[in-house]
């Protein structure tokens, strides 16, 4: 089953469709790249997937042993590289604090995060930056 249509849109940017659901999101290049940046940039969303998996993950992790995700924000800064262009770093700051957990439960639903699909993808490929508060 195709997974998303993507449609270029003109001016740089374009519309990306959820086969499944339907929904829909529109990309734009960032300033630095000859963009408006009005959206995410298609860079933007891998590094903001990268959180968005990770939560997903805990998330799994969570029901499958007992436990509540009750709160996870995270802060995520890409970093790019040149020649060839490129995401060389992603830094994802997490909040995990307003969840009521031991702290070996803490380090296991930190490490099913650090674990999730999208980390595993750019692994070797991008530089990843886990910072727990």
């Amino acid at each position: 089953m195709v997974t998303s249509t993507v449609e270029y849109l003109g001016e740089l940017r374009t519309k990306c469709t959820h086969t499944f659901s339907g929904t829909e999101i529109y990309t734009d290049a960032p300033l630095d790249n000859k963009g408006k940046a009005e959206t995410f940039s298609p860079t933007d969303l891998v590094a903001t997937s990268l959180a968005s998996c990770m939560f997903t993950i805990m998330g799994i992790y969570c029901n499958e042993h007992g436990l509540t995700l009750k709160s996870a924000k995270a802060s995520v800064v890409k970093i790019m590289a040149s020649n060839p262009r490129r995401i060389q770093k992603i830094e994802v700051q997490i909040d995990l604090n307003d969840n009521d957990w031991s702290e070996t439960e803490r380090k296991k639903v930190m490490a099913a995060g650090r674990a999730c699909p999208v980390a595993k993808t750019l692994e070797g490929n991008v530089e990843i930056e886990f910072i727990f508060i």
